[in-house]
């Protein structure tokens, strides 16, 4: 099993993942750690070099800094234009790493870029290069169905404060009919992955009301401290 580099987690630690404190709890640092937990799994999963996923998971959220609906591609860009990981990485890797980050975004409706003759840091196989630009796809989509309608409930409370309990389980089914059911966009890019199984019980609650709102009520007076 593959280890991240203890230079490049020491620089990730002290650098970067202390800037998702100004992000709320429901893109903060507790979900930015479990995308890192996750990525690492896939890169020992698919066998992609485990740094790159690392830095990927790492930086893919700090564009919510600015515009949400562009926070994918403003994440990119600072990855991109941070020259202190040239110490680790080669151009081309750079590049794999941020068009991986701007492809991570569930809502986008293109499976993640493989740019595989164009980059030359990438192995032969184009396969490889596919599982590197998809993998921070995959681990993002953090699919504990706990964790999923608690991020949901966490962000209507950032975003729509204004909401009463009854407003904010209209947004949250509303989001999770969307996002998560059988017809929903989320996509999953990497077959046979722990998420296929977590998904599914996801979907299972959904076509539960009953079961959704029990769900719902119980983590609401969680955030709540009801």
């Amino acid at each position: 099993m593959q280890q991240v580099s203890l230079e490049i987690m020491e620089f990730i630690e002290h650098h970067i993942l202390p800037r998702y404190t100004a992000f709320g709890k429901s893109h903060g640092l507790q979900h930015v750690n479990r995308v890192i937990k996750n990525s690492i799994e896939l890169a020992n999963y698919v066998g992609a070099d485990i740094n790159m996923a690392y830095v990927i998971a790492a930086y893919h959220d700090l564009g919510m800094s600015g515009p949400r609906a562009i926070h994918h591609l403003t994440s990119g860009k600072i990855l991109s234009n941070d020259v202190r990981l040239k110490k680790w990485f080669n151009n081309d890797q750079l590049k794999i790493m941020k068009e991986a980050v701007e492809d991570h975004r569930a809502s986008s409706s293109h499976t993640p870029r493989t740019i595989y003759g164009k980059i030359k840091a990438c192995y032969d196989a184009a396969l490889e290069c596919r599982r590197r630009a998809s993998e921070i796809a995959e681990a993002d989509r953090d699919l504990e169905p706990d964790v999923v309608f608690s991020r949901a409930i966490q962000f209507g409370l950032e975003n729509y404060p204004e909401l009463d309990k009854e407003g904010q389980w209209k947004r949250f089914e509303s989001h999770m009919n969307e996002k998560y059911s059988r017809n929903g966009y989320i996509h999953l890019w990497i077959p046979g992955s722990p998420n296929a199984r977590k998904l599914k019980d996801i979907q299972d609650t959904i076509e539960d009301k009953d079961l959704l709102r029990m769900k719902f009520d119980l983590l609401y007076s969680k955030e709540n401290n009801e």
